[in-house]
């Protein structure tokens, strides 16, 4: 449903209802249910008369088991055989997708019999939520500062995008990119209207499209002579988790036991220029002097999610984009957690001046719901052609419809959820730097732009983890994200307010105490 509140269950049966057996009585219940279900829609008689149900059959749901009924409806055996064959279909649809409550040890239950451990999980499942808040299956309330890692920017339940995502799924939601696609092209009309792109290519992951922008990069140097291209990257970067995106990241924690990694890839120290210059001139030596590898791309975030929420240096940014310049090569930006209004700015490159070839995105495009992006402008557009890249699901109408909605709340009211986004971002920052002050010791740094900020604790032994501290505000009913080690990250939705700021401060504060108390 698109109203997720609205959730059918089977109510106890009428005293008077009379089954005969303990089977019947549980198929009248699943009756029950279904019947609760299609009323439940708002529209429940157009939905009836599709499935070629006519008025009569919601009564036989009502009385399955009474045949009293169903000869004064004129059923005769035949016709109520088949309502009641449809019925077992219908309630096993619907119980299917409307289960019954679950506890969390249930839930955890199914994961431990069912799903791989390839997530490190905190001990809560999540139920429903509402705006900024979550709540759990046994109905606490979370505010939400994790936003789906920096991807729900909407908060939950939008009523926007529950209808935008409705209204596409009864027109159509998927035909693949053999055909053209209204929604993709307007979307893609938005993106490129609104920043220095040209053109765009649709995926469903960021991961997917920083392997696109990286298939590009050296397609394209390969086309120009170059026989072994080399892309450099960043040390402590995070670009995804496919073969080439984890050996692009910079961290080798993600690439351990996968080897042999592709191959082609550098890395630099971030914001350190010497070490960048000493880095391409190196690739330029070693061409000079005979080799096949060349320069095809540098590929940087313009702030470090997973790397502990570091902003890129204006200086750095324009050197790596003066660089690729002289040896033509392209400068790729991965924006997939800092795009779509993160920072206080469209895109987190717009903070330096600076603009790349390439740029990617994910997470906040479509709320939440599944779709990437890889955005190219000048010499990059025109690298792939038919039969080059593609994306089954890529761009697909549903995922648009959604993203389309995103595009539509930020550029509402002359960007006015950007101003939003600054105004509550600067609060939070101030109101963490004046826990610092209060805990001295404890707090080493607080960085960020807009409403991915970062908070990072002091090297010592008596100063917990992040881990540790967020563990301790879930508990607290605030929820966070690590960025490393020792750095709590505070990604909200956009829409989060100068209160909802506050609360989260004084949650933060005394989780950060329980903490510290913890740890002597």
């Amino acid at each position: 449903l698109a109203d997720q509140r609205l959730r059918p269950r089977a109510p106890p049966l009428p005293h008077n209802f009379g089954p005969q057996s303990a089977a019947e009585a549980s198929l009248a219940s699943r009756a029950l249910c279904v019947s609760n279900f299609l009323l439940c829609r708002a529209e429940n008689a157009h939905t009836m008369a599709a499935r070629g149900l006519p008025p009569t059959m919601l009564a036989v749901m009502l009385l399955l088991s009474g045949s009293n009924l169903a000869e004064a409806l004129g059923l005769g055996p035949r016709k109520l055989a088949r309502a009641e064959a449809s019925l077992c279909r219908m309630a096993t649809r619907v119980t299917a997708v409307e289960d019954p409550e679950l506890s969390f040890d249930e839930v955890k239950g199914l994961y431990d019999d069912h799903v791989m451990n390839t997530y490190s999980r905190f001990s809560l499942a999540m139920d429903r939520g509402e705006g900024i808040y979550l709540y759990d299956v046994n109905g606490k309330e979370y505010l939400d500062f994790a936003a789906g890692i920096s991807t729900c920017c909407l908060g939950h339940s939008n009523e926007g995008l529950a209808k935008a995502v409705h209204d596409q799924m009864l027109k159509v939601h998927h035909v693949s990119n053999l055909y053209y696609i209204k929604e993709q092209a307007q979307l893609a009309r938005w993106l490129t209207e609104t920043s220095c792109a040209e053109k765009a290519f649709f995926c469903n992951s960021g991961a997917e499209a920083n392997e696109g922008a990286i298939k590009l990069a050296r397609r394209r140097a390969v086309t120009r002579g170059i026989e072994e291209p080399v892309i450099i990257t960043a040390k402590q970067s995070f670009h995804g988790r496919t073969m080439a995106t984890i050996t692009a990241t910079g961290q080798p924690k993600y690439q351990e036991n996968f080897g042999p990694l592709v191959s082609g890839f550098r890395y630099v120290t971030y914001n350190d220029m010497a070490e960048l210059k000493a880095m391409v001139q190196e690739i330029r030596e070693a061409r000079a002097a005979g080799s096949k590898e060349g320069l095809a791309a540098i590929m940087i975030e313009p702030l470090q999610g997973e790397g502990g929420i570091r902003p890129v240096d204006t200086e750095f940014m324009k050197l790596a984009r003066d660089l690729t310049d002289e040896d033509d090569a392209l400068l790729i930006c991965d924006e997939v957690q800092t795009g779509m209004g993160r920072t206080g700015k469209l895109w987190g490159h717009m903070w330096t001046g600076v603009e790349p070839d390439v740029f990617t995105s994910a997470k906040a495009l479509g709320g939440g719901v599944p779709i990437g992006a890889m955005l190219a402008r000048g010499k990059a557009t025109g690298v792939l052609g038919p039969g080059d890249h593609a994306s089954t699901f890529g761009g697909n109408p549903l995922a648009c419809a959604a993203a389309l909605h995103v595009a539509k709340t930020l550029s509402n009211d002359n960007w006015a959820l950007l101003d939003n986004v600054s105004k509550s971002g600067e609060a939070l920052r101030e109101g963490l730097r004046e826990i610092a002050e209060r805990r001295p010791g404890v707090v080493k740094d607080v960085r960020g732009w807009g409403l991915i900020d970062g908070l990072e604790l002091a090297d010592a032994e008596s100063v917990p983890t992040a881990a540790k501290v967020v563990g301790k505000a879930t508990e607290r009913g605030l929820l966070l994200v690590p960025a490393g080690a020792k750095v709590v990250r505070f990604v909200p939705p956009l829409i989060t307010s100068l209160e909802d700021i506050k609360e989260a401060l004084e949650r933060f504060d005394a989780a950060l105490g329980d903490a510290l108390d913890d740890q002597e």
